[in-house]
């Protein structure tokens, strides 16, 4: 799937306020300073769709994407950053949740993890809320480009070692660096997959 049109759409706190949920949408979650921005920007061929910044905690908002006139994508508040305010995080984590709980066009949220970093209790944490609430999730590994090939292989069985010792399966993943621009087709075709599935479903409702 080829993506040549993506447009800004809006920023808000309010789940309800979102674009109409008729269409197809994804999500991206992770740490403050994983890389969310970056792997859309990367994803849509876009310098500048989302904002990126060097500090972290700088999507403060739901921002939402229109992409090839057919499908959303969302870019949500990272969670873990200890430098604002206790009120501000909570409100952060209040918003997010009900929308995720709540956005019925949901098809999947990516989870982004930075493959140099060890499993996270933070991470770890918010995958059993997501499994638990039965929000469907894939995970991304990012920041491939700064490890070796050895390491990457390395680094990703850590955390299927550490995952399966509570859970039956290792969750779908991708490898990914916005630098290189690894990962991307694999991606954007397991969205076109997922769209086409979408529409298919959307149609049966109608008979």
């Amino acid at each position: 799937m080829e993506i040549n049109k993506s447009d800004f759409l809006c920023s808000n706190s309010d789940w309800e306020k979102c674009p109409k949920p008729n269409l197809p949408e994804y999500a991206f979650i992770g740490r403050s300073n994983v890389g969310k921005s970056s792997l859309i920007n990367a994803l849509t061929n876009s310098k500048k769709l989302a904002k990126t910044s060097g500090k972290p905690g700088k999507t403060q908002l739901i921002n939402h994407f229109f992409i090839n006139n057919s499908f959303y994508l969302a870019d949500l508040p990272g969670y873990g950053y200890a430098k604002i305010s206790k009120k501000i995080r909570e409100e952060f984590q209040s918003f997010t949740l009900k929308y995720l709980e709540n956005r019925e066009n949901l098809v999947c949220l990516f989870m982004l993890i930075d493959l140099r970093v060890p499993p996270q209790k933070i991470d770890l944490e918010f995958m059993e809320y997501c499994a638990v609430k039965k929000i469907p999730f894939v995970i991304c590994f990012t920041k491939a480009d700064k490890l070796k090939k050895v390491e990457i292989e390395e680094n990703t069985n850590e955390y299927k070692n550490f995952l399966l010792k509570e859970w039956e399966t290792f969750p779908l993943n991708f490898t990914t660096s916005s630098t290189k621009k690894t990962g991307l087709e694999d991606i954007k075709e397991f969205i076109n997959e997922h769209n086409i599935e979408f529409k298919s479903k959307k149609k049966k409702k109608k008979y």
